[in-house]
């Protein structure tokens, strides 16, 4: 997706989640297992994976970070699944929402990345904080 550039002298006046959305081409499903997350981190150099539920649509976000306690216990990575874990869970945001709105929701919740969805829960993409507070011209959120 392309950015447009700001359409007047005010900043972030009109922007929209699509506008600053990113594609997220890493995803896991709910049932992989923390051995499988892990792996993925490690081969793309990534820091998060949206994960998505056996229909396909978005069920969160998991991060390294996140992932950490279970790592540490090798024999819990094998078999405890993305789903059992403490991850980012929805309400995501939707990509006509406001990006001015999302980056208040994002500083609120304490959130560096947030899933975008479309009506039926399908991930579109990613809205990160760098990216907002890029596009608003604003500190950062």
């Amino acid at each position: 997706m392309t950015t447009h550039p700001l359409r007047s002298a005010r900043p972030g006046h009109g922007l929209t989640v699509a506008d600053a959305m990113e594609p997220c081409p890493y995803q896991i499903a709910d049932d992989d297992t923390v051995d499988r997350a892990n792996d993925i981190f490690h081969s793309a150099h990534i820091d998060y994976l949206l994960v998505r539920d056996h229909n396909g649509r978005c069920e969160g976000l998991v991060t390294r970070t996140g992932l950490h306690p279970f790592v540490t216990r090798s024999w819990d990575s094998e078999r405890t699944a993305i789903s059992s874990t403490t991850h980012q869970h929805g309400p995501f945001a939707w990509p006509t929402m406001g990006l001015a709105l999302a980056a208040i929701a994002m500083r609120i919740k304490h959130l560096t990345v947030w899933p975008v969805i479309d009506d039926d829960g399908y991930t579109l993409g990613v809205l990160t904080a760098d990216r907002a507070t890029i596009l608003l011209g604003t500190t950062p959120v």
